[in-house]
Formats: structure tokens, C-alpha cells, sequence
């Protein structure tokens, strides 16, 4: 759900986003492309809290899932930040999905993934998000951790650099999940639909593998 000032992406997700605000895209717009796909297809809301706050956080929460979708990831709100906003998310049927970083110390770990729901979104390196050219070699590692302070147990998900079926493959060894993001608005953005399609199906088919 696009933002104007999206700090944690890089130059792909910044590109897109304002092009999405520039043809009028908006929160209920969103919602109402949800409504589309959650009927095929869970779906997860990725934002920033600011577009959340101005819509209104219970409002948001109410609409969110009435449109079907599963969960939410605020990627500028820490566990912990404003428990208001929190407790708006979790007290409906939406997940809260948080995020976590390599650099998370063991016990900020714990405390980030109290009571999580859903999934983990582990955060494979530091900096903006935008495909690179292999995973970290500390992957296997870091996702033991999370996997250890969690718990609930819930599915660790990894992504941030991620852009290819063989980085996809090599992620899926050791996580649950993979996100890809960039790469995907790239191949939209070069090709169109056929080629966003053509690389979701080789990621796809990658992980499963």
C-alpha cells in the first residue's frame, strides 16, 4: 500500500510507489483490490503506519479484513512503539506480522516476537530493500534464531535482496517463506503482466522445489 515517504525501500519500491500515488492510488483503492484477489489467494497488507493513522487504525483494521485481507506488516512501527496501534491490530482478525533484523539482540528478539501471529518477517541484511546478488552466507544462522526466540513457533519468512529462483531456492533451504518484492515490480515495470507472471511462476517453482 503505497506511501510518499518510504524510507525503508530502495529505488525500485520508491519509483513504483509514486507512481502508484501519481494515478490516484489511495487506501480504499487498495482495499478494493484486495477484494479482488484475497478470493483466490491470501493477502498480506505491506505499509508504513502513517497511511494507517490517517485512515483511521481501527477503521483500517475493520476494513482490512472485511475486504479479505489475512494480516498486516507496518514496516516503520517496532514491537512495542505504540501499543495503541498494536492493540487495534491484533485485538481484530488480522495479523500483525512482524519484522526483524540480523541485528536484533537476543533479547529485543523476544520481545519483538511476544505473541506474534502469522508469520516472521526476517530482514536478510541491513539497508533499503532491492534485489542483490547472492543471500547472506549467515542465512541458515539467523533464521535458527528467530525460529528459537519464537515461542509460538510461528513460519519464518526472509526477504529484502532477494530477486532471483536461485536466490528464492537458497532462501527456502533454510526459511518457511520468501518475500520477493523489487525484482517483481522490475519485471512489471520492464515487461508487463506477462513478464511479472513468467518470473512469479520461476520463484514459485524454485522454493517448492
Amino acid at each position: 500500500m503505497p506511501f510518499s515517504d518510504p524510507l525503508a525501500d530502495g529505488p525500485t519500491v520508491q519509483r513504483t510507489t509514486q507512481a502508484a500515488l501519481e494515478q490516484g492510488m489511495t487506501v480504499p483503492r487498495v482495499l478494493d483490490l484486495i477484494r479482488e484477489a484475497a478470493a483466490q489467494v491470501p493477502v498480506i497488507i505491506m505499509t508504513y503506519l502513517n497511511p494507517v493513522l490517517a485512515y483511521g487504525v481501527q477503521r483500517f483494521a475493520k476494513d482490512a479484513h472485511a475486504a479479505g485481507a489475512a494480516g498486516v506488516i507496518l514496516t516503520d512501527l517496532p514491537a512495542g512503539a505504540d501499543p495503541a496501534v498494536e492493540e487495534a491490530v491484533t485485538s481484530s482478525a488480522l495479523d500483525l506480522i512482524r519484522l526483524v533484523a540480523p541485528t536484533t539482540d537476543d533479547g529485543r528478539l523476544k520481545t519483538a516476537l511476544h505473541n506474534a501471529t502469522g508469520f516472521v518477517y526476517l530482514i536478510s541484511r541491513l539497508g533499503v530493500t532491492g534485489a542483490r546478488d547472492t543471500v547472506p552466507a549467515d542465512l541458515d544462522v539467523q533464521v535458527k534464531r528467530v525460529r528459537t526466540a519464537s515461542t509460538n513457533r510461528i513460519p519464518v519468512a526472509v526477504g529484502f535482496g532477494i530477486g532471483t529462483p536461485a536466490q528464492a531456492a537458497a532462501a527456502a533451504r533454510s526459511a518457511d517463506g520468501v518475500v520477493v518484492g523489487s525484482a517483481l515490480m522490475d519485471a512489471l515495470a520492464t515487461g508487463g503482466v506477462s513478464k511479472f507472471e513468467h518470473l512469479t511462476r520461476q520463484l514459485a517453482a524454485a522454493v517448492h522445489a
